[in-house]
């Protein structure tokens, strides 16, 4: 792979002109794709094999024309202090408001607060339901303008007035500081390089790359049904990658440069040797994320497919197109321990006294393995311990910042009818097969009645035939509660002994059950999941290092980090520690999706790091150095570019904890905090100390399973022979 690398990057150091124009051409392809493309629909969140999901698609068939996919809206009204929502001026007010909000071409209906109950105990709070024809992305400004005014209008008549429901849905704004991302991994790329244009070569190309990613994702998102957070979080994944696949192959040109080798050459080596390296690491992320299929869920599908073009988008770029640059740059771009003039005046920089910080650190290792390997475990497994109190949930308005209408609104309807009316139940009676469907209907209700936690059960509301009817329960605990979720079992625990008596059948559907059933369906495919990815992972890595006990300790360190990144989340996001400093307004369970999300990109990420250092470390025990001095020797040449490339990723993760939408928060503080215990913690402390531990053991491989296995040359030992041949032939002439 060496020698083919090699030859991809003299080529596009030669032919920069052409590679450059193709992904020019390509951007710009992606670009007036994501510009011409139909706006996205409402992204549809199927679970299939769920109850619920099966209760949704029930519906759908007895249910004709009563489509959920049409946006709504509750407009809450607050009556003024020492009045109620029942006096006339206030009802006048509603009514009026009520009326304004059905002119609305785009409404279907709007529900009268006074004519279908909608009205507090206590008379002070009251709701309209607003239901729209099309879904809330279809929506046009003037009914968005619409339901703004009309509220504002009854604002103005006295009364307090939210609105909450997805009709006001809004994309995600992540706010400035990603942009101070972006600025800090520039930062650490010009201390790093000493060189402006060096610096700025990988920031340009992982930006080309996620412009490429996320516009084609944009152009196909109607077509293929994808949310806005698919695109978030490719373009979080993709410049983070992006720019540390770039950074490591530049890094090593200009090594290659400081040995005294031609541009073009440089460039070709560096593409055949740290080019290897980022193909490998660049297959286990895609592993990852496109493992995440294996969940069924198509939403995660879809946002890990997505990310995962993207870094082979990154990939591509790093092999082709930062060769190419490096060719457009020259002699701008200097050799290692060289700065540029301006911030070196272009003099070599003085040769340092001692070993750089790296191979310190990895001298001390060496010699105190034991303490380092105590240290980083029980560090990390002291950061593990609230990973035990996980409670999983989806985010709802209960978890807006309080400073939106949709939140506000939400604590309205839970002040005036109780806290498990924003996450109603919906259980839907098919008893196709029964011969007194009314009685069943009857029976059904009788029987949730008679549970505990229920504070309200509607009647039964059968379709034309007859022969299928919903009815709506109210919990007295809030949606994200243990309670709500074992009334949910309980109705559900009913359904045998009902379907014995009635020969109909329960199924409980609803938001809050629909969250309920994909929690447990993502709980029962994380170890099918975690077995799939590590253990297609565990076979590459045996493969690029060509050892048993490598990959394994590589696998344990990993389960480590990302172990110690869900306690840190569960701390801040459930616990409500250092919430302030992170923007969480509102605690409570961790969004579902996110142990899963986290072990697929974490995994392929943390591989990133191993790669890259533990490659050198093999290249150096290869060639005949002593397994600790090979430790010395990765770290001397890896851990300040994985040092580099760990701080931008923290850098370009945190940039989006900054985002109002919780569920992106979430997920960048989640990947910023696990590459920070795997990069420094795991990888720089834990993995060198293994290592020291094992002695040559570490590079252990059986004869016949090393004769079976591909011989991929990660180190570059077809070009060292390139070398060898070239001196002999001197040598003869």
């Amino acid at each position: 792979m060496a020698t083919f690398l090699y030859k991809i990057g003299r080529l596009a150091f030669r032919r920069r002109h052409i590679v450059a124009l193709i992904w020019v051409a390509l951007l710009t392809l992606a670009g007036v794709g994501a510009a011409s493309a139909p706006a996205a629909g409402n992204t549809s969140f199927s679970i299939p094999g769920t109850e619920a999901q099966k209760a949704f698609d029930l519906l759908e068939q007895r249910f004709p024309g009563a489509s959920a996919d049409g946006a709504t809206a509750r407009v809450v009204f607050k009556a003024p202090a020492g009045e109620k929502m029942t006096d006339a001026a206030n009802k006048a007010t509603v009514r009026k408001t009520v009326k304004e909000l059905g002119r609305d071409a785009q409404v279907a209906s709007v529900a009268d607060p006074y004519a279908g109950h909608a009205v507090s105990k206590d008379g002070r709070i009251a709701y309209a339901s607003v239901s729209y024809k099309v879904s809330s992305m279809e929506l046009e400004d003037p009914s968005r303008t619409a339901l703004k005014d009309a509220a504002e209008d009854a604002h103005k008549a006295g009364l307090t007035v939210e609105i909450g429901g997805d009709a006001l849905s809004a994309a995600p704004e992540t706010g400035a500081t990603e942009v101070i991302g972006i600025a800090m991994a520039a930062v650490v790329l010009i201390i790093t390089f000493g060189s402006l244009l060096a610096a700025g070569l990988p920031l340009l190309t992982a930006i080309i790359g996620v412009g490429i990613g996320v516009s084609t994702v944009t152009a196909l998102a109607s077509a293929l049904d994808l949310g806005t957070t698919t695109s978030t979080l490719a373009s979080m994944i993709g410049l983070a990658v992006g720019i540390d696949y770039a950074l490591f192959i530049v890094s090593r040109y200009r090594a290659e440069l400081a040995e005294g080798r031609s541009r073009e050459e440089a460039a070709g080596r560096a593409v055949g040797t740290a080019g290897s390296a980022v193909v490998f690491a660049g297959l286990t992320v895609v592993i990852a994320l496109v493992g995440l299929s294996v969940v069924n869920i198509p939403m995660l599908t879809k946002m890990g497919i997505a990310a995962a073009g993207t870094v082979v988008i990154a990939v591509l770029i790093a092999l082709t197109m930062i060769p190419a640059l490096l060719g457009y740059a020259g002699r701008r771009v200097k050799p290692a321990g060289e700065k540029s003039k301006l911030l070196g005046g272009g003099r070599p920089a003085k040769k340092p006294a001692r070993p750089n910080m790296g191979t310190r650190w990895a001298s001390f290792v060496v010699r105190r393995p034991v303490a380092v390997l105590l240290l980083g475990v029980v560090g990390l497994g002291a950061a593990a311990v609230p990973a035990a109190s996980l409670e999983l949930g989806l985010p709802d308005d209960g978890s807006q910042p309080v400073s939106t209408t949709q939140r506000r609104a939400y604590d309205l309807l839970s002040e005036g009818f109780g806290p498990g009316f924003n996450g109603p139940l919906m259980v839907v009676v098919d008893a196709k097969d029964s011969a007194r469907p009314k009685a069943a209907f009857t029976e059904v209700t009788d029987e949730i009645k008679g549970l505990k936690d229920v504070v309200t059960v509607t009647p039964a509301q059968p379709n034309k035939a007859g022969d299928t009817a919903t009815i709506t329960v109210v919990p007295n605990s809030k949606p994200s509660s243990t309670t709500t979720e074992d009334l949910v079992h309980a109705i559900r625990g009913a359904g045998p002994d009902i379907k014995a008596k009635t020969d109909a059948e329960i199924l409980v559907t609803g938001s809050t059950a629909m969250n309920i059933d994909v929690s447990q369906k993502l709980n029962d495919a994380l170890v099918p999941y975690l077995a799939l990815v590590v253990g297609l992972a565990f076979l590459l890595l045996i493969i690029v290092f060509r050892s048993i006990l490598v990959p394994l300790k590589a696998a344990l360190g990993f389960l480590l980090s990302v172990l110690a990144a869900l306690g840190a989340v569960v701390a801040v996001f459930q616990w409500g520690w250092l919430s302030g400093l992170m923007g969480v307004e509102q605690t409570g369970p961790v969004m579902s999706m996110m142990p899963i999300f986290m072990v697929g990109v974490v995994f392929g990420l943390a591989m990133d790091y191993e790669v890259f250092l533990v490659t050198r470390m093999r290249e150096a025990y290869v060639h005949g150095e002593k397994p600790t001095q090979a430790i010395v020797t990765g770290f001397r040449h890896g851990a300040r570019v994985v040092t580099a490339a760990a701080v931008i990723m923290i850098a370009v993760f945190s940039g989006f904890i900054g985002s109002s939408e919780s569920m992106i928060k979430m997920i960048g503080f989640g990947l910023a905090i696990a590459v920070f215990f795997d990069a420094f913690i795991v990888r720089m402390a834990i993995v060198p100390a293994v290592l020291a531990l094992l002695g040559r053991r570490a590079w252990w491989l059986p004869a016949w399973l090393d004769r079976a296995l591909p011989n991929v040359d990660v180190e570059g030992e077809g070009l060292r022979a390139k070398d060898a041949d070239e001196d002999r032939e001197l040598v003869h002439a």
